[in-house]
């Protein structure tokens, strides 16, 4: 089977404080908050700017020892992750796998938004952390708590 990308979904940014950084994204720059929302299964709370593909999320730890939280302790603030948007989550992993990337997430699991998603090491994609995402274009039904601003 042919893997088919669609697409850059969003670009991730790891902040220290969600609701301090919201207004410089929302209010300086003038995207639209289109929601927020807390994600227990990877101990983050996200903040998406607006809709389909090309967003830009901003993620915030929500305990002291998630990956996130280790991250922000070891590099600070900026770039976390690209995530690319994938018709087919384990195909895409299996094309991954056969090319000798190392994927962090043997199976995908739950993101933000209700999607699928899995993570690809930077060792496999010339340094840049990736999220493959398979899952609805607008937010449905997810466990946790989201909120519209």
């Amino acid at each position: 089977m042919t893997v088919r990308a669609k697409g850059l979904d969003h670009v991730a940014i790891v902040v220290r404080d969600l609701e301090e950084s919201i207004p410089l994204w929302r209010d300086a720059l003038g995207l639209e908050l289109s929601e927020v929302e807390e994600v227990p299964e990877q101990q983050v709370k996200t903040a998406i700017f607006g809709h389909g593909m090309g967003r830009v999320e901003l993620i915030c730890p929500t305990t002291p020892d998630s990956g996130v939280a280790k991250f922000l302790a070891s590099r600070g603030e900026g770039l976390h992750h690209v995530c690319i948007e994938v018709e087919d989550i384990e195909s895409a992993m299996d094309s991954l796998r056969k090319a000798g990337a190392p994927l962090i997430d043997r199976e995908p699991r739950s993101g933000a938004g209700g999607a699928r998603v899995a993570f690809v090491h930077p060792r496999g994609m010339r340094g840049v952390l990736t999220e493959l995402r398979q899952g609805p274009s607008e937010p449905a039904g997810v466990s946790g708590s989201r909120r519209r601003p």
